[in-house]
């Protein structure tokens, strides 16, 4: 089988390739534009296969991803390529509706007609993967969980430029065949993250004894998934998930972020003592606009109909991900010589349209 990812040198989207790589026989064509947040050392480890292909593009250029259909044949695509930080919507969405919503409108466009003039076992066969988050249902109160009925209800220009892609991928499949599945994701946390998200940001941060920041009170809630987790997840989904269906995929694991940090501080307490606890760096900071109180994800369906469940648990996900962090910082250093950890998105302002 041979799987076209897009996205695949980003945080999940490596993962994928990753654990495609070393737990299936497949063969891999990864198409990633490298932004800011990719990282070709996280593909260190399958970049020498000859399973495995890469193709520098950007999803929203349709000559690019037509071609890419053509030279390589996929069986199957797994959509990971979006834009994702919360913080940077915030301040620019532009990049956002580009890449989450003409992106997807652009790899579709391309999968449909590929997979018109395939023959008939392989067009049956053909599947295409939109992996999307939690983030597109919006709030929850106290109680509850996010299901696969949950009314879509967006509140930042990521959920929303999200929400739009997911409608786009599911009228693709309404209106002409295309057979598509979704999925929408709790947050996922592990090796090569980006030092902009929470966890790769407060490690970094208290290796460096700089602050720790937390928004508002601290008390938002997550629920956190481990990212090689969420790979395995979407393979199965992939390979199982029946065409038209959408999958939640979550860790089962609610934490406040304030839980989360402390939990950190912790294991650095453990792993690299300092002089004094690591709790002490921590700093609650104004909080993001708009900020989601709480997601929670019910992942029933992919354990009834699919037999998924996660490996890991927060504690044993988070103690591999700390350790990681600290064995690798020849992988996270020239990141964070790019992207120090200053505040992103602070105030909500009028953006620009140019």
């Amino acid at each position: 089988m041979k799987i076209l990812v897009t996205g695949g040198a980003g945080f999940i989207g490596s993962a994928v390739c990753r654990w495609l790589h070393a737990s299936t026989d497949c063969e891999i064509v990864n198409l990633d534009k490298l932004t800011y947040a990719a990282s070709p050392a996280s593909l260190e480890a399958v970049q020498p296969s000859p399973r495995y292909a890469f193709v520098q593009a950007d999803v929203a250029d349709a000559d690019a991803v037509r071609a890419v259909f053509a030279a390589h044949r996929p069986d199957a695509v797994m959509h990971l390529a979006a834009e994702s930080h919360v913080d940077r919507s915030i301040s620019g969405p532009g990049d956002f509706i580009t890449t989450n919503i003409v992106g997807t409108y652009t790899l579709l466009q391309a999968a449909l007609d590929y997979w018109s003039g395939l023959p008939a076992g392989p067009k049956a066969a053909f599947r295409l993967l939109h992996v999307s988050t939690d983030e597109v249902f919006g709030s929850l109160g106290e109680a509850g969980l996010f299901t696969e009925t949950t009314p879509y209800d967006p509140r930042s220009p990521y959920s929303a430029s999200k929400a739009a892609s997911d409608h786009l991928v599911s009228a693709w499949g309404h209106t002409y065949g295309l057979p598509v599945v979704i999925s929408n994701c709790s947050n996922n946390y592990g090796p090569h993250q980006f030092p902009e998200k929470l966890i790769p940001l407060v490690i970094l941060n208290a290796v460096e004894a700089k602050p720790l920041p937390i928004y508002g009170d601290g008390g938002n809630i997550r629920d956190w998934l481990f990212v090689d987790d969420h790979a395995r997840a979407l393979h199965t989904i992939l390979r199982e998930g029946r065409p038209g269906r959408t999958y939640n995929v979550g860790g089962a694991n609610e934490r406040t972020n304030l839980q989360v940090v402390e939990a950190i501080c912790g294991l650095l307490d453990e792993m690299r003592p300092g002089p004094r606890p690591h709790r002490e760096l921590i700093a609650f900071v104004a909080d993001r606009p708009g900020h989601d109180r709480r997601y929670a994800i019910d992942a029933s369906r992919i354990a009834d109909e699919l037999g998924w469940r996660p490996l890991e648990t927060f504690e044993t996900g988070l103690r591999k991900t700390v350790r990681w962090y600290l064995d690798n910082p020849g992988w996270w250093r020239p990141l964070r010589d790019r992207y120090a950890g200053e505040r992103l998105g602070l105030a909500a302002r009028r953006v620009s349209a140019d």
